[in-house]
């Protein structure tokens, strides 16, 4: 389920708008807002553009497009695929209101009337069921999405106490330690059968020798 959302411009991170939460919601999310405004400080023009940072019981998933970042906090066990059809959604209405004013306002919230179509939007996304209930209009968005498998996942703990990079060049190198281990224990895997295979035969053998030994001069 959409929990909570939020719009601001990447260069400075200025709140352009969000969603009206009301105080149940907003005491359940308090620390994950605070670890929003955490993402928004490590964005920069490299960050990966979608990305899904786990905190919890929850989920930040953002969305990076023309200067400006959607983050929803969502359950974790929502659909990335809904959530960033969501967030895609929210990006086109919110390019075609507001666009061209984004890098001239100077508050924030500026477009704080935006939270109606954001409300109707999320009611539209509320859960699963009601999302497939939705039929050919999510099926669009859906596939005008990457494959959600080209989405960032990352873990709070990593942003916190690590202090891992948001950027695309710091998730290459992640991903390219991981397959670089991946491969060191595939060798070592083949090297160990390699010597099993040219060991066996003797090992055999002697093995032989030793239970005729045991067996004559016991």
């Amino acid at each position: 389920m959409v929990r909570s959302t939020i719009i601001v411009r990447a260069t400075d991170a200025l709140p352009l708008a969000a969603s009206v939460d009301d105080e149940q919601i907003e005491q359940a999310l308090q620390e994950h807002k605070q670890q929003s405004k955490l993402i928004f400080r490590r964005i920069t023009p490299n960050s990966e553009p979608r990305c899904s940072i786990e905190s919890g019981p929850y989920t930040l998933h953002y969305l990076l497009t023309d200067n400006i970042v959607y983050l929803t906090i969502a359950d974790k066990s929502y659909p990335r695929k809904l959530a960033f059809s969501y967030l895609e959604e929210l990006s086109k209405e919110f390019a075609v209101s507001y666009g061209p004013k984004v890098e001239t306002v100077r508050k924030p919230y500026a477009f704080v009337g935006f939270d109606t179509f954001m409300s109707k939007t999320a009611r539209l996304y509320q859960d699963t069921r009601a999302a497939d209930a939705a039929g050919s209009n999510l099926d669009k968005l859906n596939n005008e999405l990457h494959d959600v498998t080209r989405i960032m996942t990352k873990n709070m703990e990593e942003l916190l106490w690590r202090g891992d990079s948001l950027d695309r060049m710091s998730h290459l190198s992640t991903s390219l330690r991981s397959e670089s281990e991946k491969y060191r224990k595939a060798a070592r895997n083949v090297n160990l059968q390699a010597l099993i295979r040219q060991y066996a035969p003797f090992g055999a053998v002697a093995f032989l020798v030793i239970i005729l030994l045991w067996w004559r001069f016991s």
